[in-house]
C-alpha cells in the first residue's frame, strides 16, 4: 500500500472533503484495482520493495497503456517489459518521461531517482549477442536505485577479456552474468568474485543449444558455490533479485566490521602464515 497516498485520504475524509463511500472504494483500490482485463497491485512496492511491472508480450497497446496509466496514480516508477516501439508511443502520450530502450524492448518512466543500493552491481555478458538481455537486467536494477557497471563480450573463448576485469568484478556486491551457448561464463566469475553470482542463460547458440537449455543445464551444474540461476532470457528476474541483494546491509559485529571485512581479514591472515 502507498503510505502516502493512504495518509492523503484518510485527511482528505477527515475534512469532509470525501464521503465515506467514496473513502473506502479508494482504500480498496490501494490494494489493488480491478479494471476488467488486469488486476492492477498497488501494494506490490510495500511488498516487494518495487511496483508491480507490466509483462507487454502478449496484451494489445491499449491494455499495456490502461495498465500503466493506473500505476503511475499511485507509483514514481514503471517498467514495462517485452514490448515494442509501437506501444511505447502510445505509452509516452500518457507520460512524456517514458524513455524506450529497443535493445532491451523495455520502457521505462522513472521519476524518482533516489539511490537505495548499497554498492554496485555489475552485468557481464559472454558475447554481444548477449546484450538485449542483459540491458533488461541492467535497466530494471537501475529503476530500483542501484548503480550498474556494464561490462560485455567477455565470454570464455577469450578468457583473457574477464580476466581484465577481476577488480571491477571483486569490487561488485552482486555479478548478474548473462551467456548462451554452453554457458560456461557465470563458473568462470564465480571462482573469481566473494559475491552472489546471478547466471541468466540466454537462447542464443546453434541447433544443440535447444534455444537456452543446454546453457541454463550447464549454469545449474555449476561447480561454484556462488552462483544461483534464473529462467532462459529473464533479465528482468536476475535485475530484481540483484536489487533486493543489494539493498541488504551486511551483518556487523561487536567491533563494528561486517562480515566480508572480517573474511577478508581471515583470508590475509592464513595466507601470511603459509608464506612463513
Amino acid at each position: 500500500m502507498n503510505l502516502t497516498a493512504l495518509e492523503q485520504l484518510l485527511a482528505a475524509h477527515r475534512a469532509g472533503e470525501l464521503e465515506t463511500p467514496e473513502a473506502v472504494n479508494r482504500i480498496q483500490n490501494l490494494h489493488f484495482e480491478d479494471i476488467g482485463y488486469a488486476r492492477v497491485d498497488h501494494s506490490r512496492a510495500s511488498r516487494q520493495g518495487f511496483p508491480e511491472v507490466v509483462f507487454g508480450a502478449g496484451k494489445t497497446r491499449e491494455q499495456v497503456v490502461g495498465i500503466v496509466e493506473r500505476l503511475l496514480q499511485h507509483a514514481p516508477n514503471v517498467l514495462v517489459t517485452h514490448t515494442d516501439e509501437g506501444t511505447f508511443g502510445e505509452v509516452r502520450n500518457i507520460s512524456t518521461e517514458a524513455e524506450w530502450h529497443a535493445a532491451a524492448r523495455l520502457i521505462r518512466i522513472q521519476r524518482d531517482t533516489t539511490e537505495l543500493g548499497l554498492g554496485e552491481i555489475v552485468v557481464v555478458t559472454a558475447g554481444t549477442s548477449d546484450i538485449p538481455v542483459a540491458e533488461e537486467a541492467a535497466l530494471t536494477a537501475e529503476a530500483m536505485g542501484n548503480r550498474v557497471k556494464r561490462v560485455w563480450d567477455v565470454g570464455v573463448a577469450g578468457i583473457h577479456r574477464v580476466l581484465a576485469e577481476r577488480s571491477l568484478l571483486q569490487s561488485a556486491r552482486v555479478a548478474i552474468v548473462v551467456a548462451g551457448m554452453e554457458g560456461a561464463l557465470p563458473s568462470v566469475v564465480g571462482g573469481l568474485v566473494s559475491v552472489p553470482v546471478i547466471a541468466v542463460p540466454t537462447s542464443i547458440g546453434y541447433g544443440a543449444s535447444f534455444g537456452g537449455i543446454a546453457a541454463l543445464l550447464g549454469m545449474l551444474n555449476s561447480c561454484a558455490s556462488n552462483v544461483t540461476v534464473v529462467n532462459i532470457d529473464n533479465g528482468f528476474g536476475a535485475g530484481f533479485v540483484a536489487s533486493l541483494i543489494n539493498r541488504r546491509r551486511e551483518e556487523q559485529s561487536a567491533d563494528g566490521s561486517s562480515s566480508r571485512q572480517r573474511q577478508t581479514a581471515g583470508a590475509a591472515s592464513r595466507s601470511d602464515r603459509q608464506e612463513q
